[in-house]
């Protein structure tokens, strides 16, 4: 498809900046042009773009050059536990073991590329036609081109150059796919004007756009005076699929920009509704706009979003954390005040002495937790499983007649902590440590292990079992499914030791609310060796006491947030908190 160039104007205006309007989303439209408007997100990878001065032609020749560029295992028990460490699912804890666990590799060096530089001044035809005659070897050099100042967010003089000179060679016509790249860059630089002039470009000429001009369109519009033409761009892409949470953020945003929280509240609500789960930046706006505010059909709407958060086990950042905070502490009349802390090991406050919720479930919990695994992930259809029903059959009848276990261990894992070792010797390690504390022991292991090898030692094998009952399962099932049937038929006390984070599991539980327990359970019972290397005393990773969701008691909000300097993956969970308690 192609537009007649016509109506961009030649000197725009910079469009005035505010608060709410920084594109620090710049990345994902991005994203979206490369991935989801033009399929070309591959393509030409390993060039990196700079710029350059285009005072001369010399200046003007794209210069290529290489570059280089647990707390202890239960209450009341002696067993070990390692006092520095964190808990198992502590924000961060994975970064650093992948960084210890790759501390011995050599480096990898990044790849050589390519470094294209542009040009910072806008160029006239004649100088385009000398770049793209040096560059031949591009099919599309027009869009390669400008596709390359998209990446740098180059000047929009310099890339609207490149649309000149394109209408010039083809009788005022500029294709689609350049006028969109040129919209982004509009958007990027603020640049109102020129974002309408394409806007009535388009709406001149067609009736649907693709994605990535709606989402562009619409974030650029929502903060101009013809902002409520954004919403009506938003009930066109409705009708061929459904918005993005972005397309719900800029439109969430721009309402409330413009003083309208009736419809920011609708779109929210709306949004909830096609089971999204919206942007955190959303929520933020929702805190940020009732500042000062006394209303408490408002403020039963903002306590409704943290219990979402909690609902969902989803995490403020540092900057949404502060606007709570300041939300909170504004409110006219209600003497709030807000801290940031951390939870003791105990699980009480440092901040207002109050004890947040225990990560244990209550019986009812724990029943319901246990039918649910049973169900979905042992005898229904988990599809990560791989047994046969007589085989766990057979598992069950053992587990029916023998006492209740105290730790049930993931054999094999446990074996291979140490790759050098002998696995016989380590698990015999472990087995030992377990038995001299009087524990009831259980170990899933594989029939392999019973053959006298270099890496499994009968010797070894007996002197266990006489210290821990032994399950051998076929040497192609998966040990998860009984670690999990074991641990839960044995109790709520029962703790369980792997390496393996359980998440495909988790994925086959059928609702959010099963997952969270489930993840709380796991948080609660699952031990982590920390021994650096073998022969080493068995220490473990605490076990946290306290569950880490957003929480109130009415006069009290204990709110988990993400540290902006720590990478959490997204099955740990963050170690910082901000305490709100009602002054007295």
């Amino acid at each position: 498809m192609t537009f007649y160039f016509t109506g961009i104007r030649s000197f725009p205006k910079l469009w005035k900046s505010n608060s709410y309007l920084g594109l620090s989303s710049s990345n994902f439209y991005l994203s979206l042009f490369l991935k989801d408007c033009y399929g070309i997100r591959n393509q030409e990878k390993w060039f990196s773009v700079k710029t350059m001065s285009a005072q001369n032609t010399k200046a003007m020749n794209l210069l290529i050059a290489k570059a280089r560029c647990f707390r202890k295992l239960d209450e009341g028990s002696n067993k070990q536990v390692s006092a520095d460490s964190s808990h198992m699912f502590a924000a961060g804890a994975a970064k650093k073991r992948s960084q210890v666990n790759s501390s011995s590799k050599a480096p990898v060096l990044p790849p050589v590329k390519n470094i294209i530089q542009l040009p910072t001044k806008p160029l006239n035809s004649e100088e385009w036609d000398k770049l793209k005659e040096e560059f031949k070897e591009k099919a599309n050099f027009e869009n390669w081109i400008i596709l390359q100042m998209v990446k740098s967010h180059s000047s929009l003089d310099v890339a609207k150059s490149v649309l000149a000179w394109v209408a010039t060679k083809n009788n005022g016509i500029v294709g689609y796919d350049l006028l969109v790249k040129y919209l982004y860059l509009c958007v990027f630089h603020k640049q109102t004007s020129e974002i309408i002039d394409v806007y009535e470009i388009m709406k001149a000429r067609y009736k649907r756009l693709e994605s990535g001009a709606y989402t562009l369109l619409m974030r650029g519009l929502m903060y101009t005076d013809r902002w409520r033409e954004a919403l009506l761009l938003l009930e066109d892409l409705k009708k061929v699929m459904i918005p993005s949470k972005k397309n719900y953020d800029d439109c969430i945003q721009g309402a409330l920009f413009h003083q309208d929280v009736n419809v920011a509240w609708n779109l929210y609500q709306e949004l909830l509704s096609h089971d999204i789960v919206p942007m955190l930046e959303t929520l933020k706006a929702f805190f940020d706009f009732g500042k000062d505010m006394k209303d408490d059909q408002y403020s039963n709407k903002l306590h409704n979003i943290l219990l979402y958060l909690r609902n969902n086990q989803l995490y403020p950042g540092e900057s949404f954390a502060h606007s709570i905070k300041t939300w909170f502490e504004s409110i006219p009349g209600e003497q709030w005040k807000g801290q940031f802390i951390t939870i003791q090991q105990s699980g009480q406050c440092l901040g207002c002495g109050k004890t947040v919720e225990s990560i244990h479930l209550s019986s009812q919990e724990y029943e319901f937790l246990k039918e649910k695994i049973m169900r979905d992930v042992i005898d229904g259809g988990d599809q990560y499983k791989k047994t046969t029903p007589q085989e766990l059959k057979r598992f069950q009848n053992f587990v029916k007649y023998r006492p209740p276990f105290d730790v049930v261990v993931d054999g094999l894992n446990v074996a291979k902590m140490f790759p050098k070792a002998r696995e016989s010797q380590v698990l015999l390690n472990v087995v030992s440590h377990l038995a001299k504390q009087n524990l009831q022991v259980l170990v899933l292991g594989r029939k392999h292990m019973l053959t006298q090898n270099s890496r499994w030692r009968r010797v070894e094998m007996e002197k266990m079992q006489k210290q821990a009952s032994f399950f051998f399962a076929d040497n192609i099932s998966e040990d998860d499914p009984f670690l999990l049937y074991a641990t839960l038929h044995s109790g709520n006390h029962c703790k369980f030791i792997t390496k393996d984070l359980m998440r495909d599991h988790k994925a086959c539980l059928p609702d959010a609310k099963t997952q969270r327990l489930f993840f709380k359970w796991q948080q609660g019972h699952q031990l982590a060796i920390v021994s650096k290397h073998p022969g080493a005393k068995i220490t473990f990773q605490r076990i946290l006491s306290y569950d880490t969701v957003v929480q109130t008691t009415g006069d009290s909000w204990h709110i988990p947030y993400d540290d902006d300097l720590v990478e959490r993956y997204s099955y740990e969970v963050p170690t910082k908190w901000l305490c709100l308690h009602r002054k007295t």
